[in-house]
């Protein structure tokens, strides 16, 4: 990926559409965790619950990488997913809504592939 510049304008924005991502998905994360625990009818089921956790913790370390060099890639992810809006976006640079725009016009099999 590139190796943009951000303006400080550029990194609020970013920082606030990553991190409502990150809360929506976490919340249904919490959602679905309690959805399990309560159906709990044995011990064995405990772990059915730790396994969900555990890939899911997996999922959101593996995708939620901060780094400016590939923020524009989880960006167009997120905007893909539904988890940001594109308006959400407007204040950064021309140059990288270009790339998130490109990724979402060009790769969406990528963004079906990684989100599994």
């Amino acid at each position: 990926m590139h190796d943009f510049k951000w303006s400080d304008t550029e990194k609020k924005v970013a920082r606030a559409a990553y991190d409502n991502a990150l809360q929506k998905e976490l919340a249904a994360i919490t959602a679905r965790f309690k959805e399990l625990a309560n159906a709990v009818n044995s011990p064995d089921e405990l772990w059915e619950i730790e396994a969900y956790l555990q890939k899911a913790r997996k999922r959101i370390d593996a995708k939620y990488d901060y780094r400016y060099s590939r923020l524009p890639l989880l960006l167009a992810q997120l905007v893909f997913q539904n988890l940001v809006k594109r308006e959400d976006l407007q204040k950064l640079s021309q140059d990288k809504l270009e790339i998130i725009d490109s990724l979402l016009e060009k790769d969406r099999n990528y963004f079906y592939e990684s989100d599994q």
